[in-house]
Parts: C-alpha cells; structure tokens; sequence
C-alpha cells in the first residue's frame, strides 16, 4: 500500500508537470486572459486526472499509516500541493483564465517536489498527535493557505505583466527577489537529491538547550553545525559557525545550501536569458487581463482567509486547549500563523477601505505568501518549538 501510495504522488508530478505544458501552449498568441480553447480543456483534464491520482495517493498512505497523512513535514507539504491544485481547478472552472494554470501548476510542482526531499518513511505518531484534531485543525490551515496561495500566482502574473522590465528599478529588484526565492527551490531539490547520491553523511555530538548531549547525523557538509558540536563518524567537516541550541542547526544548513544553489541556478538562466528572469517571463503574460488577474487574487483571499482562520487559529486554539491545557502559548508556529493571520486582515481592510486595488493588491498577495512560506520553511525547519516535530 506504502508503494502505491508513492507511486501515485508520482504520476500525479507527471500529470501537473504535462499540464503546466498544455497551459502554456493554450495561451501563446491568445488576445485575452480567458481562453477556453482546445488545448486549455487538455489542460484542466489532465490537471483533474493529475488531481485525482493525488487523493489517490492521499487515501492509499491513510490507509497504510492509519491515521491522516498531515503528521510530519513530507506529509503536510504534499497536501497542501494538493490543495493548492484543488483550489485552482475550482477557480479555473469560474474564470477560464488559462494563463493562471502556467503559473499555479509550477508551483504546486515546486511543493511537491520541496515535500519529496523529506523522510518519506510512514512512522506512528507521536503521543501529542493522536487526536482527531489532527485531521480537522492540519487539513483545514493547509486548505485556507493553499486557497491563499492562488492569489500569490494571480498577484505574481499582474506584476510581470504590469512592470516595466526595460529599465531597472525597486520594484524589478524586488521582482526579481521573488523568482530568486522560486528558483532557490529548485536548488534545495538540487542539493539534497546530489548529496544524497553521493552517500553523504556525517555525525556530530552536540549540546541541546537543556544542556544535555545528543547525535546529530548531517546529508550535507555542515556550514552551519550544532551547537558545541564534535565530528563522530562520517567524512564531514568541522562547521565553518556553531549555532546556538535554539536553532535547528541541521536544517538551517539546509536553508543556507539551497540558497547557495538558488544563486548557482540563477545566474546560469541569467548567463542563458542574457535578461532578467521576470523580463524573460514577461511575454508570456503580454496578452493577460489585468482586472480579471485583480479579481482572482482578492476573491482568492475573501474565500482563503476565513478558512485559514478556523483552521491556523480557532481549530489550533482548541486543540492546545484539550492537549496542552491553554489555547496560547506564543510558540513561534502560533506567533506566526497569527502574524499571517493579522497581515490577511490588514489587506482586507486597505483593499475595501483604503481602495488599494491593482499593483498594491499584488504586492500585498506576494508578500502574503511569503510570510507562509516562511512559516512552511524557517518556523518549522530553524526555530526549535512545540511544532518541531513538523
């Protein structure tokens, strides 16, 4: 069933990875956003069966882990993939905006592909997770970002349409920041798929915060180590900086890997493109509606933010309540769903009260979606906290 259950996740990659294709050959030459052509049906159809496989895969490690497969970081990513493609169909199916499948389906590939890097192992979980709020407070947060996440793509696509990519300014820097990040992505699938060819590993004695001595096994060459840490086994190096115990140091070492690799990336396409990223990018959005895009991203976030809102705040404050005796405890995964929580609500309130609609809407969805990738990836792989088990 474990098999199976992988085995599915992979042709459900393929799938989105052939309609990302599809999606981008319905809108070439296309005079408007909303194309329901011959080739964009191929397109949501494979999505769909793509999709389909994904719950597949869903269903199947359910089965054979017993309980929902939302418990560890692997796990958790893959679903929000799913749910990010689960709430592009249903956005494609109201709009018809083609143009939004070239960009979605990448990044749910990105997710997906981020996910795989992790231990796939099905294990039991832990005391602090055997409860039924583990499906109703993890599935419902991953829906609601995931939700939010479309207007990330819709938000995205406006800017490169909208900026002008003929001379250098702010707002192409911090553009280019963006893509920068996406590529970096890639460099972490990179990194750790080459490491782990190569057979790396390295193991390291180190001091946790409650001054007790633990072993810590490293995939990649340790840059950053743990803190007072001492080389065991393995051919690693000694680390180039010590961490303090409050840090995840293995996992930073990570994040500092993939950017490293991020920048390798970049500059290659750059050395390719001869241009930036979002200039070579900007012909495929030539033909876009800008409105329609504004649409879809506020829409996306009127339909996210209040499901976010049970799931990463009201459905976890219970839990804590019945597990932990308190609903609020300021662990930085609380903090930060709070602080994503504030930032929905604030852009809520600029786009209906103040009017900020157009370019200020789609900076504001970019920088939304960075705070929960930045809760995704720093929060549960750096800060040590009661969600480390993520």
């Amino acid at each position: 069933m474990a098999e199976l259950s992988s085995n599915l996740l992979f042709v459900a990659f393929i799938l989105y990875l052939v309609s990302t294709f599809i999606f981008a050959g319905s809108i070439k030459g296309k005079a408007d956003t909303r194309n329901y052509n011959g080739w964009a049906k191929v397109g949501i159809t494979v999505t769909i069966i793509g999709f389909a496989a994904q719950v597949g895969y869903f269903i199947t490690r359910w089965i054979a882990s017993g309980h929902a497969p939302v418990s560890n970081l692997f796990e958790f990513t893959t679903f929000f993939g799913m749910m990010l493609v689960a709430a592009f169909i249903i956005i494609y199916f109201i709009y018809k905006a083609s143009i939004l499948g070239v960009f979605t389906m990448p990044i749910a590939l990105l997710i997906i592909a981020y996910a795989s890097m992790f231990p796939r192992e099905i294990s039991p979980l832990v005391p602090s997770l055997k409860s039924h709020w583990l499906q109703i407070h993890v599935t419902t947060a991953a829906a609601g970002e995931a939700i939010l996440a479309i207007s990330f793509a819709a938000g995205l696509i406006y800017l490169l349409k909208f900026i002008d990519q003929t001379k250098a300014s702010k707002r192409t820097f911090w553009l280019e920041a963006i893509l920068f990040f996406m590529i970096s992505t890639v460099g972490f699938v990179a990194v750790t798929t080459g490491f782990s060819l190569a057979d790396y590993k390295a193991d390291y004695t180190w001091v946790n915060k409650d001054g007790a001595e633990e072993t810590l096994s490293y995939t990649m060459p340790a840059l950053f180590g743990p803190n007072e840490a001492k080389l065991t086994a393995g051919s690693g190096m000694e680390p180039f900086i010590e961490m303090p115990a409050i840090i995840n140091a293995k996992k930073f070492n990570t994040v500092i890997w993939s950017i490293l690799a991020g920048l390798v990336l970049y500059g290659i396409l750059r050395l390719i493109l001869r241009k930036r990223i979002g200039a070579a990018l900007q012909p495929l959005v030539k033909s876009v509606n800008l409105n329609l895009l504004d649409e879809i991203g506020y829409r996306s976030i009127v339909i996210g933010f209040p499901v976010f809102t049970l799931g990463a705040l009201i459905f976890a404050m219970i839990w804590a309540q019945i597990a932990w005796s308190r609903f609020w405890g300021w662990d930085p995964k609380e903090v930060w769903a709070l602080i994503t929580w504030l930032f929905y609500a604030a852009f809520l309130h600029l786009r209906i009260s103040r009017g900020w609609h157009g370019e200020k809407s789609a900076w504001l969805a970019v920088v939304g979606f960075a705070i929960i990738m930045f809760n995704l990836i720093v929060v549960n792989l750096v800060i040590a906290g009661l969600h480390s088990y993520a």
